[in-house]
């Protein structure tokens, strides 16, 4: 049993969709402000390097400047997502990682991140890649 009425569950988590569909979108852009200013002041982002358990980053300071970095090392990456779905203030998108090696090899590796949104912003963002 939800602890909120149906209406406002689906309310919730459409809420939560839209705040995630804004997020990807500034992520596509590869435009890290916009991606900062949709994530809250204490945001956690664990990362899927290095291998097994990935590294955490926490607060608007350190997950701007991984991502910042991130953006920089891999300027042609995209992602795309293959499937997203939501059920209050999580939600979880599988998604696939495309990239050209500086031999200009494609590559990619496939992935699931485990959003927590708080008031209209991440607050977590969990990534898990195959192995």
């Amino acid at each position: 049993m939800s602890a909120f009425p149906a209406s406002e569950a689906d309310a919730r988590t459409a809420r939560t969709l839209a705040t995630i569909e804004r997020f990807n979108e500034a992520f596509a852009r590869h435009d890290v402000p916009a991606i900062m200013a949709l994530m809250t002041s204490d945001c956690l982002f664990e990362g899927t390097f290095p291998a097994p358990d990935g590294q955490y980053y926490r607060g608007q300071a350190e997950v701007g400047a991984f991502w910042t970095a991130f953006f920089n090392g891999s300027p042609n990456a995209r992602f795309e997502t293959e499937e997203i779905f939501a059920a209050g203030d999580r939600c979880v998108a599988r998604w696939v990682y495309h990239w050209v090696s500086e031999a200009g090899k494609p590559g990619h590796v496939r992935g699931v991140d485990i959003f927590r949104v708080v008031e209209g912003k991440v607050a977590e963002k969990l990534s898990y890649v195959k192995g």
